[in-house]
């Protein structure tokens, strides 16, 4: 049994579809069931009820789990309690999604968080697979209705280039790892798309597929941090965000690698097909 949690989420989702089609035993940990997928894409499924923060819901879902994939937001209490559930429950192996510069020393929170997580599953005595997105593509739905009102949107990376990749790639990456993970043990894999772009490029290709100019406004950090506060975003995320973005603009971010084919057999999707694909929800 492959037990997904963040079964809901935009990786989770597909993995769990990619999982199923493959007519493997696969169980879903969501909190809530009105977000299961009422498409048949999730046909076989077994769904599990839980909460990182109750315990005893993540033992009764880990049970009879050989393989877990941990999809969450990485609040490490939370992914902390369920590698102890899965050390409890007799779990084998678990694929982590994780941070690509995870390390205690990181300047970035949400990095020294996941070292904290790689640590402890380290320590779990669990065999485990690593696997480290770099951008995802489907973050710019974000500024999706930004796009809609001003034909352009505001961002602090700057000229940076990074390796962006479909979250959709990185499910079918986790999917084909939890399917079998025996050759996996103890790796760390890198996940992105084929190419290094810009946010001047995402600017192009939205104006390509748009069929009007799309505008990347550049703005500073500190800008962007404001932007995102008053946008909603509480303030510690914001200011994460925005650091990030501020390493993107300095070259943190671009990277490749080849390991989404070596995974899947396929090559990753490009900016140019996420856009196509996608393309109405920036309209």
């Amino acid at each position: 049994m492959i037990l997904v949690t963040g079964a809901t989420g935009r990786i989770g989702s597909e993995a769990v579809r990619l999982l199923a089609g493959r007519d493997l035993p696969t169980r879903a940990l969501v909190r809530d069931t009105s977000r299961v997928p009422k498409d048949g894409a999730w046909s076989g499924v077994e769904v599990a009820v839980g909460d990182f923060d109750r315990p005893h819901t993540l033992d009764q879902a880990m049970r009879g789990v050989g393989t877990l994939l941990l999809i969450s937001p990485s609040v490490p209490g939370q992914e902390i309690a369920v590698i102890d559930s899965a050390v409890r429950q007799g779990v084998q192996h678990v694929v982590k999604i994780t941070n690509h510069k995870a390390t205690p020393d990181s300047p970035v929170d949400r990095r020294r968080d996941h070292a904290r997580i790689e640590a402890h599953l380290r320590a779990s005595g669990l065999r485990y697979t690593l696997l480290g997105p770099n951008l995802l593509m489907q973050n710019l739905f974000a500024v999706a209705p930004m796009i809609k009102q001003t034909h352009g949107f505001v961002m602090s990376a700057g000229e940076g280039r990074f390796g962006m990749v479909d979250a959709r790639d990185v499910s079918a990456s986790a999917a084909a790892v939890a399917a079998a993970p025996a050759g996996h043990v103890g790796r760390t894999y890198l996940l992105t798309g084929p190419e290094l772009i810009t946010y001047a490029d995402v600017a192009a290709e939205l104006t390509h597929a748009l069929g009007q100019e799309i505008e990347y406004r550049r703005i500073t950090p500190e800008q962007h941090r404001e932007a995102m506060v008053q946008a909603g975003l509480p303030e510690p995320v914001a200011a994460s965000n925005a650091q990030v973005f501020g390493l993107i603009a300095e070259g943190d971010a671009a990277w490749l690698s080849d390991d989404v084919a070596s995974l899947t057999g396929t090559s990753p999707r490009g900016l140019r097909a996420f856009v196509t694909d996608h393309v109405d929800a920036f309209r």
